[in-house]
């Protein structure tokens, strides 16, 4: 199945874009889809953000479908 990532500030910049589109295996998790994305970045994103299956906060083990939409929310400071 493919599912759309969106990915915003460093993890778009350690990506080089700030989408893509992951093929995973059918039943996979929040945690499959974060995997693969680590890979494709060189580990450059945590083995753990904070994640949205669309638009909704999702926990690691939430499975995925066909479609989704995942984003990986960095840690945000301010001041």
């Amino acid at each position: 199945m493919k599912v759309t990532v969106l990915v915003f500030a460093s993890y778009a910049e350690a990506l080089g874009r700030d989408a893509l589109v992951v093929e995973l295996p059918a039943g996979a998790t929040v945690t499959a889809c974060v995997e693969a994305v680590r890979r494709l970045t060189g580990d450059r994103v945590p083995p753990a953000p904070l994640v949205a299956v669309n638009r909704r906060y999702a926990k690691p083990d939430a499975s995925l479908a066909e479609g989704d939409e995942v984003a990986l929310i960095p840690p945000i400071a301010g001041g």
